[in-house]
Order: structure tokens, then sequence, then C-alpha cells
């Protein structure tokens, strides 16, 4: 059974599971399991970006594709890892990134970034879900329907959100954010496939909180 989230999302789940917008996604993680496939991030972490970022506190929306496909890696939060497990190359990058921006960074901190998400950082997938060592094998599960409906009720419902949206996937997702109410931030994506194609360099951390000061809205400490 999966627990959903009992803060301040509890309404958008609420309206989502009316529409129906998950309920096939998790009809299908049941026949999954029941087949003994392995599923990642564990059931109680799909939605631990929503449990970590309260939605009167969100600030930054940092989206991602789908979760980490290997083992031990997907916690719940987009490009995030648990302590102790190997840094993914795309996480590597965005810690580069924020050394160049800020050289007092630290680029040895944790790689689980709940830090982040308690700040107002809604770190989410669009797709919540894969089969171990399958990447994107739950593209067509019916996630999106229900995380575009996440980021329409955000641009809906709030005013002056950042969001910060790497790569081509991500910024298909433009069409679904009032481009008037709220900072969009684009750049190449971290993996390293394309970080030296408009990621590095692109000061996306910075821009994102001279936005967020501008705002009178406190700054992101990366």
């Amino acid at each position: 059974m999966i627990n959903f989230p009992s803060n301040n999302w509890s309404s958008i789940f609420q309206q989502a599971l009316e529409l129906g917008l998950f309920q096939n996604s998790i009809a299908k993680l049941d026949i999954e399991k029941s087949e003994g496939k392995t599923i990642f991030p564990p059931i109680n972490d799909i939605f631990r970006a929503f449990d970590l970022c309260d939605f009167d506190q969100l600030k930054v929306v940092l989206l991602g594709q789908d979760p980490y496909h290997g083992a031990g890696e997907a916690n719940g939060l987009s490009f995030s890892v648990h302590e102790g497990i190997r840094t993914p190359p795309s996480l590597r990058n965005m810690f580069k990134e924020l050394k160049q921006e800020y050289p007092n960074f630290n680029a040895k901190r944790s790689t689980d970034l709940s830090d982040w998400a308690a700040q107002g950082v809604l770190l989410i997938n669009s797709v919540l879900t894969v089969e171990k060592d399958l990447p994107a094998s739950h593209a067509k599960y019916g996630w999106q329907l229900f995380t575009d409906f996440v980021i329409s009720e955000i641009s809906n419902k709030k005013q002056g959100i950042v969001f910060i949206l790497l790569g081509n996937f991500a910024q298909t997702k433009i069409p679904l954010i009032h481009i008037h109410k709220h900072k969009i931030i684009c750049a190449a994506h971290p993996s390293p496939f394309s970080a030296h194609r408009g990621f590095f360099g692109s000061d996306v951390f910075k821009k994102c909180n001279a936005y967020l000061k501008e705002s009178g809205e406190n700054e992101i400490v990366w």
C-alpha cells in the first residue's frame, strides 16, 4: 500500500485521486510486485519529495526525468541518492557547477538532497518509478498524468516559483507553467552526455537565488 502525503499536498493528491491520474500507475506496480520484479525507489519513498517539501514553503521545482535504476540509488528525490551510495554522474556534475558558481561550496557534501527539500525545493521526477536496471522502463505507466497535474497546480495556485528545467525533456513542461507568474530557468541536462553543451557555466543555481532574493525570499543554501 502506497502512503500519500498527509501534509499540505493532500488536497492536490485528493484531486488527482478523484481524476484517476495515478491509479493506473499503481495498478501496474502491483502487477510487477506480484511478478517478483524489483522497483525503485522503495514503495514508501515514491512520494518522498512531497513529504519533505511542504507545499506552503515551496520556492523551487527541480524536475528530473525518471529515477535512478541501479540498486540502492533512487531515494524519491530527483538527482539525489542516500549517503554512502556512489555519486551518480549527473549529481557529480551538479556539484561541479555549484563549485564554479559558489567557490565556498563543499563538493563533498551529502549526496542526499533532503536539505534542499527542507528549504522549499521540490525535487521530483516526471516518472516516479523504474524497474531495476531498466532505465525508463516505466515511462509509459502513466505517471506523467499525475506529475504534469502537479506542475499545473503549482503554477495555478502559487506565485513566484522558480522552475529549473534541465534538458530537453524537462523543458517540454514549459506550456504547463504560467510564464508571467513564475521564473523559468533552462539549461542543458547535467548528464555527462550533455553537461558540456550548456549546463556547465549556466549559473542556474545563482540565477535561482537572485530571483528569490529579488522576490524577498530566503536564498537556497545549496
